[in-house]
């Protein structure tokens, strides 16, 4: 009888391992048999060759003694883009093997995302691969190495803080890879314009000249390591190894890009828009396609913010009169004198940034707990608020976010510029808080990575900003539409932020489009907005470093509302919000043609 077991055991095992490995067999040598699978191996792959990716999702840390993601970093090398072209054309080519008839409903959308997805990066790989400015004011190279290694990188145990150093040993080898590709670039004859290279090399020299306690790399990684279980000597080693690293790898890592800014400063371009690059319009066509996900020309987007800069504007003239603000003048001065009154700003006193962290956690608080009335799931992971670093507050957007890990080690964070006080007067405070946390980023990216029913493509493998920005944007209005607002001028806070992404149709297509100068759109954005100059030239110059992607907020929010009042017709008193942000929300990030489908499917389901 035990003989018999064990023979029937041992054929088991031999049935699992050679079906397992048939499987495996198909899954990266052949073209798998369920599109999903294929996907998900793709994603995988690119997960192993990006040990920051690794990192950032957090949950392989438990992995890290087999992948040794934590103390490694990307370095580029020749070879990179030929090999990453002809990897996309190979995807494309299997994704077209799947054929429609044998594909459930949800593959057919995942198949046509995909598509999108890697014809477009084929396209701007092929046609456009040096178009981008790797180093940049607002997200240069030079930042996001610094700020993944202080805010991403665990240091919650000895190992950890070894990996860490073991990785800011690498830096320089990263600058040294950037620096070829940049060469390329210049060989490509593609230079960013003046003031680029002015911030950029501000903030390299900013970063070399940084004594050890003034240096973020050194001051994150030691309040780390402070809080961890080691005896003096060990806390005094990490103190010693973190100085011995930026000396002999960060600091000259960054002279290397600074050597580079310095040698082709005087090619500067002296234009702004992406028309005076090669083929510049038919790769602001392309960015237009991808942030969008629509077919829209720049001439179709820039008169649609011009329709909807007037339909808001009068809106808050509206508001603005009640309130017995002088109906002479444009909404732009009106907004602008609310900018400078005092009663609507923070004291400048030392502990004004800890101040304005803690009002917008109140604030963050209590959406959280209105929205539960709004959605059939709120996200388990937390958010918190924070101060923008010192180092890039300058340069820096108003507001932005940071996903949670997957493993829960990390809260998402809602970061807020505190820079200028007037950056944040306290009418436009709330918008901005339900933009990054709850309803907006914080509520849907956290949605979808703890939405298991989600495959691994659909969870990380795709995102577009037209749906994740569109959906914050839209968070702003729904705020607004279930009381959240406090008073009038909470109003016309979320106003001013409607109408500051409606203007960015206007100036983006403006600049890149119709050869506007970074001047001309200043003027307009300030004349219309009535924002800071501080966070007019802020926004101005971050739209001529990342064309297209300014345009995705306010064409995905006006998508997601046409959608709601398509719902709202059809369903009339079967109309459910729940249900319909669950069918907007449910599915990933997706394009908002893919939404569009899925709210259709919600409205045919309701009527059945």
């Amino acid at each position: 009888m035990i003989k018999k077991i064990l023979k029937i055991t041992r054929n088991l095992t031999i049935l699992v391992v050679g079906i397992t490995s048939l499987y495996l067999i198909n899954l990266f040598y052949m073209k798998p048999f369920s599109i999903d699978h294929f996907l998900g191996k793709e994603l995988a792959m690119e997960l192993v060759d990006s040990p920051e990716a690794l990192t950032y999702i957090g949950i392989f840390d438990r992995f890290n003694w087999i992948t040794k993601h934590n103390s490694k970093l990307s370095i580029p090398k020749d070879g990179d883009l030929e090999n990453e072209i002809n990897k996309t054309k190979g995807i494309i080519r299997n994704l077209y093997k799947y054929d429609d008839v044998n594909l459930s409903d949800t593959q057919k959308s995942t198949k046509k995302i995909a598509i999108f997805d890697y014809e477009n990066n084929l396209k701007e790989l092929q046609d456009f691969p040096y178009h981008d400015y790797p180093l940049n004011q607002i997200g240069g190279i030079h930042l996001n190495t610094i700020e993944f290694m202080s805010d991403m990188h665990p240091v919650r145990n000895k190992n950890e803080a070894s990996d860490f150093i073991k990785r800011v040993n690498l830096i320089k080898e990263v600058y040294e890879g950037i620096a070829t590709e940049l060469e390329k670039q210049s060989e490509a004859g593609i230079f960013p314009p003046e003031f680029v290279y002015v911030r950029v090399i501000e903030q390299l020299n900013e970063f070399i000249n940084y004594s050890y306690n003034e240096h973020p790399l050194y001051n994150q990684f030691n309040k780390k390591v402070l809080l961890l279980n080691l005896s003096e000597e060990e806390k005094e080693f990490f103190k010693n190894a973190i100085k011995n690293s930026i000396d002999k790898s960060v600091t000259p890592g960054f002279k290397i890009l600074r050597a580079f800014m310095l040698k082709t400063q005087k090619n500067a371009n002296k234009n702004h828009g992406v028309w005076s690059r090669p083929n510049g319009d038919e790769f602001y066509k392309l960015r237009i396609r991808t942030f969008t996900t629509t077919d829209y020309s720049p001439e179709e987007i820039h008169q649609m913010g011009l329709d909807e800069v007037e339909r808001i504007s009068t809106r808050m003239k509206e508001i603005l009169s009640s309130l017995g603000y002088d109906e002479k003048k444009s909404v732009g001065e009106l907004m602008n004198q609310l900018n400078e009154d005092p009663d609507f700003l923070y004291a400048d006193t030392p502990d004004r940034k800890q101040i304005v962290v803690n009002d917008y956690t109140e604030m963050v608080n209590e959406a959280i707990e209105v929205m539960t009335d709004y959605f059939h799931t709120m996200p388990k992971a937390g958010v918190v608020v924070k101060a923008v670093p010192e180092y890039s507050e300058q340069t820096a957007a108003g507001g932005y976010y940071q996903a949670p890990a997957l493993d829960g080690s990390r809260p998402g964070v809602f970061y807020a510029n505190l820079y200028d006080i007037k950056q944040t007067p306290t009418y436009s405070m709330r918008t901005l808080a339900y933009h990054e946390a709850t309803p907006g980023h914080h509520h849907q990216i956290a949605h979808s990575l703890e939405n298991e029913e989600l495959t691994m493509y659909r969870r990380f493998g795709y995102r577009t900003s037209a749906f994740s920005e569109g959906w914050a944007l839209y968070s702003e209005q729904l705020a607004l539409e279930v009381g959240l607002a406090e008073n009038p001028y909470d109003e016309l806070g979320i106003l001013q932020s409607e109408l500051f992404r409606a203007n960015r149709l206007v100036v983006d297509t403006g600049m890149h489009y119709k050869k506007w100068t970074r001047e001309r759109a200043m003027d307009y954005m300030k004349s219309v907005t009535g924002m800071s100059d501080t966070e007019v030239k802020v926004e101005i110059e971050r739209y001529i470093v990342w064309p297209g992607q300014a345009l995705s907020y306010k064409v995905g929010m006006i998508k997601i509302l046409e959608l709601r009042e398509k719902a709202k017709n059809m369903l009339g008193d079967k109309f459910n919000i729940k249900d319909f942000h669950s069918a907007v929300l449910d599915y990933g990030n997706p394009p908002l043609f893919i939404v569009e489908e899925m709210v259709d499917k919600m409205i045919k389901d309701s009527l059945d």
